[in-house]
């Protein structure tokens, strides 16, 4: 399985570069309401949310539109998302994003766009 995972041991330190490079290359804006990657605030250290492909979007797309690829990525079918928004208010991360002015929703494809933005090196790519 492909996916974004945060290094062990690493320190996010909150500068936003990898929010800022996921929504350009989603929404060709920085918003980082519009980022399949967030970062949070937890026990008083900046932490990145990531989609871990748990495939809970999935189960409740009656559109069929979000299918796993062979590599384990939950993809959305944007030819079948009618953007009811389910999905984004199932995903457990809070990284799914399905915007007012979007007629679709977005997630994270493991493409890897954050992982080169982050200065600190803290994402990656992994393969399980």
């Amino acid at each position: 399985m492909k996916r974004l995972s945060v290094k062990k041991g690493e320190t996010c330190m909150a500068c936003l570069e990898c929010v800022r490079a996921c929504s350009m290359a989603f929404y060709k804006e920085f918003d980082p309401d519009k980022s399949c990657i967030q970062i949070i605030e937890k026990n008083g250290a900046a932490k990145p949310m990531t989609c871990v492909q748990c495939g809970k979007c999935a189960t409740v797309c009656e559109h069929g539109a979000i299918t796993q690829n062979a590599k384990g990525v939950y993809m959305i079918n944007k030819k079948l998302c009618v953007g009811c928004g389910k999905c984004k208010d199932i995903c457990p991360f809070h990284v799914l994003v399905k915007t007012d002015d979007s007629p679709v929703a977005s997630k994270c494809i493991a493409c890897g766009i954050c992982v080169k933005a982050c200065p600190m090196e803290v994402l990656e790519i992994i393969e399980k």
